[in-house]
């Protein structure tokens, strides 16, 4: 009897074992297409700040290009990373490239740059940093208006002495108290603009169907 009680518990402890770990199995599947969409939504939401719905007609999230490895060091990336091509009737009309400066006054400040055909900048957003709240955290566009001087700027219209915080004779402000982490993001948007000169006949050609991400 005893032993035949010990049999029915052990059976009755697998089967309360298997259930619960089919019902783990199921709220993990569920919990995980949940996280999969809305981090689907806030990186969809990301990159049309930058190159808004009404200029192009392309899945931004589905159509991008892999970052050539000898361009990794250039763009600040350990990993590489994919570049969001945006379009219009087909027409690449801007490339939206991660890019990370290790410069800053408390580490990394990576960010996604928005680039049109013509090399000037259509935007950028920080969109991880350590920079000291109150100061340096000004790179952020909740935190003020400063990432926006970036717009319409590029090589050719902006001298290479420009590009640096008024401090040092340039022509973007700097924040007080906070030097160091303008002049890295600044530093770092030359890097990114000087990639994609160097890359732009990889990035903005039309016929690399086979470069396209499927969804998964």
């Amino acid at each position: 009897m005893i032993f035949q009680s010990v049999g029915k518990n052990a059976v009755a402890l697998a089967s309360f074992a298997l259930i619960t770990a089919l019902l783990l199995s199921s709220v993990n599947n569920l919990t995980a297409d949940r996280i999969a969409h809305s981090e689907r939504i806030a990186a969809q939401k990301a990159l049309l700040e930058i190159v808004p719905a009404d200029r192009h007609d392309n899945d931004l999230l589905l159509d991008t290009r892999p970052i050539p490895k000898q361009f990794w060091p250039l763009l600040g990336l350990d990993e590489g990373g994919d570049i969001y091509i945006a379009r219009s009737n087909n027409t690449p009309i801007a490339a939206i490239i991660p890019t990370v400066s290790p410069d800053g006054y408390s580490g990394n400040i990576a960010m996604i740059v928005g680039v049109n055909v013509d090399g000037s900048i259509a935007g950028v957003r920080v969109i991880d940093h350590r920079e000291t709240p109150g100061l340096g955290d000004k790179i952020e566009l909740r935190k003020s208006q400063w990432i926006l001087d970036f717009n319409g700027r590029s090589l050719n219209n902006t001298s290479s002495s420009e590009w640096a915080v008024k401090k040092d004779g340039g022509a973007f402000d700097q924040f007080t108290g906070a030097t160091i982490t303008p002049r890295a993001v600044i530093n770092q948007l030359v890097n990114t603009l000087k990639y994609f000169e160097q890359d732009k006949p990889m990035l903005l050609a039309l016929d690399q169907p086979s470069l396209i991400k499927s969804p998964k």
